[in-house]
């Protein structure tokens, strides 16, 4: 895809494909059976939409950092680098029936699942025709399965643990979806969450986001083990890990999750080894800088999830043109939605209405 030089890491403004890595991202599903024949089941369309959901997200995300350096916004948060930890998950629900919990760095999640990005953006603006009408960033729509993220990323583990205890109770073949960092994994509510999701055997499927970095704490100041492989089987549910940079794998590791939870096997705990390209958020790059060493972010650069992907697909016959026609369908959606929502920069929301259907007396 394109690079942007204001805006993409530095790692991919020169990105070009490493062998070694384009190998292991095919080897990563040819490797395991069970993965191998549901990637190979995916359809010619069904690839090109991964394709174009990590492109959405990507790109969503680039149009927030420009909002950011043009004073549009004061700050964003971003997940590049991890997109395909989001987007691969969610193509593989059942979109219209199951529910998910993004945190505010799965705003791809909320794309996908048919939030209009224009919504998407207005909610950065606080617009009154946003989806908050004006008072919170954080973006949702339950119509479309999407519950609104909160500041607290752990907590939101017991609520998703009770959708699924909705979709047991009513004895209904649907699954409830959420994203947890690696930092929240040491709260109490994520613990308790996914402790009764275990034990009243829910259709839930948690996926712990490992970037390997919490805000600004590396992992290795708040886990002791070096990885998550053991923390299922603490819980005594089924588990699996993925290649949070593959798309593919991340699809794959979801949809078995998916299938168990829906023959009522119970839950499911995804790890997702991945690494985050920047800052907590747009105003601490810096800090994200000194935290890592450059080499770390050297290596975890030439795994870009979009320009693995866009090798992968080559390989499978698919040419530069029609690759570059899926990103300008794209680009051109991103860019009408920016435009409709920049246009709504003029219909801020009534004053009074910050104290109106805040809470219920």
């Amino acid at each position: 895809m394109k690079r942007f030089p204001a805006f993409d890491p530095p790692e991919y403004l020169e990105w070009k494909p490493d062998p070694r890595l384009v190998r292991a991202y095919r080897k990563t599903i040819e490797d395991d059976p069970e993965r191998s024949v549901r990637v190979a089941g995916l359809s010619k369309e069904q690839r090109l939409e991964l394709y174009a959901g990590l492109l959405r997200f990507r790109l969503h995300d680039i149009t927030l950092k420009r909002w950011v350096k043009t004073g549009v916004i004061s700050k964003a948060w971003l997940g590049t680098g991890e997109e395909a930890t989001t987007v691969g998950p969610v193509h593989a629900l059942q979109r219209d029936r199951d529910v998910v919990a993004p945190m505010i760095r799965n705003a791809g999640a909320v794309i996908e699942m048919g939030v209009p990005i224009t919504a998407a953006l207005r909610a950065y603006l606080g617009t009154a025709d946003a989806p908050s009408h004006g008072r919170d960033l954080h973006v949702g729509d339950l119509g479309r399965g999407v519950l609104q993220p909160i500041s607290h990323v752990g907590d939101v583990v017991p609520v998703i643990a009770g959708i699924a205890l909705t979709f047991k109770m009513r004895r209904e073949p649907r699954v409830a979806l959420t994203w947890i960092g690696d930092g929240s994994t040491k709260t109490a509510a994520a613990h308790e969450g996914t402790n009764f999701a275990a034990v009243q055997h829910l259709p839930a499927i948690l996926i712990i986001q490992n970037n390997q970095v919490a805000l600004g704490t590396r992992l290795a100041q708040h886990h002791l083990p070096k990885n998550f492989d053991d923390w299922a089987a603490s819980y005594g549910i089924w588990g699996l890990t993925f290649d949070g940079n593959n798309v593919l794998d991340a699809w794959a590791a979801t949809r078995l999750a998916a299938e168990r939870c829906r023959a009522g096997n119970g839950p499911a705990l995804l790890v997702a080894e991945t690494f985050r390209m920047g800052g907590h958020a747009t105003h601490d790059e810096r800090e994200a800088r000194e935290t890592f060493p450059a080499k770390l972010f050297a290596e975890w650069g030439k795994r870009d999830p979009i320009g693995l992907y866009e090798e992968y697909l080559k390989e499978d016959g698919w040419t530069e043109p029609q690759l570059l026609q899926v990103e300008a369908a794209v680009t051109a959606q991103v860019e009408r939605a920016e435009q409709e929502a920049i246009a709504s920069r003029g219909a801020m929301p009534a004053g009074e209405s910050a104290v109106t259907g805040v809470y219920a007396g």
